[in-house]
């Protein structure tokens, strides 16, 4: 799960980038007004925070922007300015949660996933396919009721395949998901992560799309 954090205190922004790493979250950050309008046109994101008072403007101006050209991703705004008018002026320019500062990691991660599930379409928190189970809160996968223990990122490649059955996801789709821009991807990454998700959930789960990418299979071999 990719999220996008709008916020210029460093302290804060630090917090949130290692509480949501940990949390199971790809964060990427910026901090001014600017700087969040070029990375929404740049890259998908699955979830974003978003600071209202930023050093070149208001984080009401971004998110009218991305609603203004129709982007659905999910905005959870993050602010000190809590009163009931602020969050009702969010609320009602198409953010889709509002929670005030001080905040509780735990909190923030539990309402981002809440988020994305939504946006999704899932009304449960656990993700199923066939017998294959995922839990986004625990991070624990299992499969025919067996636990299967899983890397951060095997996890998160995992994520992103049963997030969309049937659907082949590239190489660098599955790289912006587990990959922050400025962390070093080794020329096979994605391909070892693929290599230990097949040897620890066993045949008949993941498929390799020549020339295309890799999703789970349509058909029990």
């Amino acid at each position: 799960m990719r999220v996008l954090v709008v916020e210029d205190d460093e302290v804060l922004m630090d917090g949130l980038q290692v509480g949501l790493g940990l949390a199971g979250f790809t964060v990427e950050t910026v901090a001014t007004c600017a700087d969040a309008s070029a990375a929404l046109r740049a890259a998908p994101f699955d979830a974003v925070v978003l600071d209202l008072m930023l050093p070149d403007g208001s984080g009401l101006d971004v998110l009218a922007e991305a609603r203004a050209r129709q982007l659905p991703t999910p905005v959870l705004l993050l602010t000190a300015r809590d009163s009931v008018p602020d969050r009702i002026a969010g609320l009602d320019a198409g953010a889709d949660d509002y929670l005030g500062k001080p905040f509780d990691l735990d909190e923030v991660a539990a309402r981002l996933r809440a988020l994305i599930r939504r946006a999704a379409g899932r009304a449960t928190a656990s993700v199923q396919w066939r017998d294959v189970m995922l839990d986004p809160a625990a991070m624990t996968v299992s499969r025919a009721g067996e636990a299967v223990r899983l890397s951060r990122r095997e996890f998160a490649i995992l994520h992103a395949l049963i997030d969309r059955p049937g659907q082949v996801l590239s190489k660098s789709q599955l790289e912006e998901r587990l990959y922050g821009w400025q962390e070093e991807i080794g020329s096979n990454a994605i391909e070892v992560h693929i290599h230990n998700l097949r040897a620890k959930l066993g045949t008949g789960v993941i498929e390799t799309v020549r020339g295309v990418g890799y999703r789970l299979m349509e058909a029990a071999p």
